[in-house]
């Protein structure tokens, strides 16, 4: 019994590139770069935790987008050192400044990495 060898079809790649790219554009277009993922990465962490998104939240409703850090207490429900705790991650993260005037501190959200994150999800 004779085996038949069956020819491979020939290729043509040029063709096959032409094609894909016609149905299927590249996806580099917008693409976010390696050093900017992980900062994304880190801030989406910390706020992958409910209060502090909440946190966030309040301090943005606010008309000067700032809070005495006392009166996220009472309104939040938790104990004064867990929001310390949080506001102190928040700050950390890069997402709030702080501002010591006596013995009291405030928050203020930074809008530039607000706009960043904003960015980076449209």
């Amino acid at each position: 019994m004779k085996t038949m060898k069956l020819s491979q079809p020939m290729i043509d790649s040029t063709k096959d590139a032409a094609i894909a790219t016609r149905c299927c554009p590249p996806l580099m277009a917008g693409r976010l770069q390696p050093e900017d993922t992980i900062l994304l990465a880190s801030i989406f962490r910390v706020l992958g935790e409910p209060a502090r998104l909440q946190i966030l939240s309040l301090i943005a409703a606010q008309p000067n987008q700032e809070v005495y850090a006392c009166e996220l207490v009472e309104t939040l429900g938790i104990s004064q050192p867990t929001v310390s705790h949080h506001l102190k991650v928040l700050y950390e993260a890069g997402l709030l400044s702080k501002d010591r005037r006596g013995t009291s501190i405030y928050y203020r959200i930074l809008p530039e990495k607000l706009a960043m994150l904003r960015n980076a999800l449209s």
